[in-house]
């Protein structure tokens, strides 16, 4: 039998009665509120708990009732670890105050560790007390602590006294000296290793990561124990911090043509990291383009250009009248004199190899490595200042970049109209040559490139001392003088500043020639020091550490005038002046090369034949001869 609206339940006394649902619903809601009063209840009594605890362990701490104090942090410790993953956020509380127990005993322990290891304090039986009794709590902390000061021993930064100090009391103590007493038995073994630990550590610290490796892996192999350990973990973090940016620096240098410095870093990063793709398909990228190399004994070819004719349309001009003419190599030219150099076996290289400069006080010199079969070259470019007074000569008015970011000339035509080209100039010629003939470059060597100060830089005027004299030029050649802000020279030291990290980057090295292209040869001390501080503030401050001056005219300073030594200290440690023939040597302190001028006028009224014929490189256009046709 079923009544609409309602349940049937036998009551106390057997009769049937109907429950309607809203009778349900109100003992639902009795049961419910039930339910909740008592979780709030016992809520608040673990609350209360809680918050009673940290106090009371803090007052047993006080006291000296270590056991109780440690037995009040298990029986939380154990509730938190006895609890269901489900429940964990019911336990927050718990953590917070087993941290703050934890926190005191650290707190308590590390100023008995600064007194021990600042004052040579000696244990209390309070202290060893504190220790024993607090197990785990004190334990752990102090035998990582002990660790710390075997690790700092091995580096360096605490001796051998107050280690056995601290060591000896500690193993004295029960639950501690499981931990101490093995690593006392190692610290002789721990000072043998310190040499050796110590320079791997000197190395990491210059970035050299592939020594430090090395001389860690020598170590795992000669010792056991703390320092096997130690150095194991070394090598670890040492391969994670080196692998990205060494591999970065080795396929950078593969980009730059550095192929040989390339093997070289890629070969010990394959011996450290031996199965890695990437490591090996690039030493095999590196190796293909190395050859073999030897000691070279020979002379060693310098040669210096000035700017290039881009237009040769003026220069050629009938009209054209100026001494100049004869001083500047048109692109042509140029490239055709790449061409014959390569094709005669000369490969370039840095002037700075033969010096190593690492001392201020004295040159060491160097063993010149090219590959075999190859004669070394040295090429200089000229006071690339652009001076103004160079313009409607066809030459290029400045640098600028490209938007590939190579360095490119930038010249104006007979008709006005602007032209930006990467081979105006020698710069990109001989960067684009390189990119094709690889081996014309030893190591991604290209050249050296001068400059003055007086006027611009690289076109631009960089600073309020240039002002005038770029004007007088703009003058002099016919066109209007133009108003440069303080905006205007940071902004062009900005253009100067990047172009420069680009050359440097790629293969390119700058010298001085003075700031105002004088004569080193006549002019005096005073004049030699303020020209140094103004090439130095306006000119070197765009760029990094500059080494060489290449002397205006040859006239060069002896290594052993005063005004030498001057340059000498302030950095200037080699030295160009002007020679026909391959020539250099070592002084007191600098290295000297002579530089032979190419140019159309020495290329007519010197013999350079051991390098080129120099008929095969002048314009015919030039020389008035007829120009043949390959069908004739």
């Amino acid at each position: 039998m079923s009544i609409s609206g309602g349940n049937i339940y036998k009551g106390l006394n057997g009769k049937e009665t109907p429950v309607t649902g809203h009778k349900i619903s109100a003992l639902l809601a009795v049961l419910l509120m039930g339910l909740l009063l008592s979780l709030i209840f016992i809520n608040n009594i673990n609350l209360k708990r809680e918050m009673t605890a940290f106090p009371e362990f803090q007052q047993a701490i006080e006291r000296g009732d270590y056991q109780e104090a440690l037995q009040m942090y298990r029986v939380i410790h154990d509730r938190v670890v006895a609890a269901d993953a489900s429940e964990s956020d019911k336990y927050e509380q718990d953590r917070e105050v087993m941290a703050q127990m934890e926190e005191l005993v650290d707190t308590k322990l590390e100023s008995i560790e600064y007194l021990m290891r600042t004052e040579r304090y000696e244990l209390s039986a309070e202290d060893i007390l504190f220790m024993n009794e607090m197990e785990e709590l004190t334990s752990s902390q102090i035998s990582g602590w002990l660790r710390d000061l075997c690790e700092e021993f091995l580096l360096g930064s605490i001796e051998k006294p107050d280690v056995i100090f601290i060591f000896d009391q500690m193993s004295g103590i029960g639950n501690i000296s499981a931990s101490a007493t093995p690593l006392l038995k190692e610290i002789e073994t721990i000072e043998m290793a310190r040499g050796d630990v110590q320079t791997a550590e000197s190395e990491y610290d210059q970035g050299n990561y592939i020594k430090a490796v090395q001389i860690y892996q020598e170590v795992t192999e000669n010792y056991e124990g703390f320092v096997y350990d130690f150095s194991v973990s070394r090598v670890t973090d040492i391969k994670d911090v080196m692998y990205e940016p060494m591999l970065e620096e080795g396929e950078h240098m593969l980009q730059r043509f550095m192929f040989y410095s390339a093997e070289t870093l890629l070969s010990d990063m394959a011996v450290i990291f031996p199965d890695d793709e990437r490591i090996n398909a690039d030493l095999i990228e590196a190796t293909s383009h190395t050859q073999p190399c030897e000691v070279y004994r020979g002379s060693v070819e310098v040669l210096c250009v000035r700017q290039l004719v881009a237009d040769t349309t003026r220069i050629y001009a009938d009209n054209y009248v100026g001494y100049d003419k004869g001083l500047y190599l048109t692109t042509t030219e140029f490239s055709n004199m790449l061409q014959e150099l390569y094709e005669n076996d000369y490969v370039l290289v840095d002037a700075e190899t033969l010096a190593d400069l690492s001392s201020d006080t004295f040159i060491i010199e160097q063993d010149l490595v090219v590959p075999v079969g190859k004669k070394p070259l040295i090429l200089v470019i000229e006071n690339l200042d652009y001076s103004a007074y160079t313009y409607n000569k066809g030459l290029c008015s400045r640098l600028v970049l490209n938007e590939q970011g190579q360095v490119c000339g930038e010249y104006e035509d007979v008709n006005g109209d602007t032209y930006i080209d990467r081979e105006a100039e020698a710069i990109g010629i001989l960067d684009a040559f390189v990119e094709e003939h690889n081996d014309f470059s030893y190591n991604g060597a290209k050249g050296v490139i001068s400059l003055c100060g007086y006027e611009s830089c690289f076109g631009y005027v960089v600073s309020e001392d240039e002002v005038d004299d770029r004007n007088t030029a703009l003058s002099a050649m016919g066109r209007p003088s133009v108003d440069f802000s303080d905006t205007d020279i940071e902004n062009n030291r900005a253009v100067v500043s990047e172009i420069m990290d680009v050359l440097e980057d790629t293969g390119w090295k700058i010298a001085s020639s003075t700031y105002g292209n004088i004569n080193a040869y006549d002019a005096d001390m005073d004049e030699i020091v303020s020209d140094t501080e103004k090439w130095m503030d306006q000119i070197g401050s765009l760029t990094d550490g500059v080494h060489m001056i290449v002397y205006p005219g040859g006239n060069y300073i002896y290594g052993t005038d005063p005004k030498a030594e001057y340059l000498k200290e302030n950095g200037f440690r080699i030295f160009f002046g002007i020679g026909s023939n391959p020539y250099y040597i070592y002084g007191n302190n600098y290295l000297y090369y002579d530089r032979a001028i190419i140019s159309p006028d020495s290329l007519v009224n010197l013999d350079y034949s051991r390098l080129f014929d120099a008929d095969d490189i002048l314009d015919p256009e030039r020389t008035g001869a007829p120009v043949v046709s390959e069908e004739s």
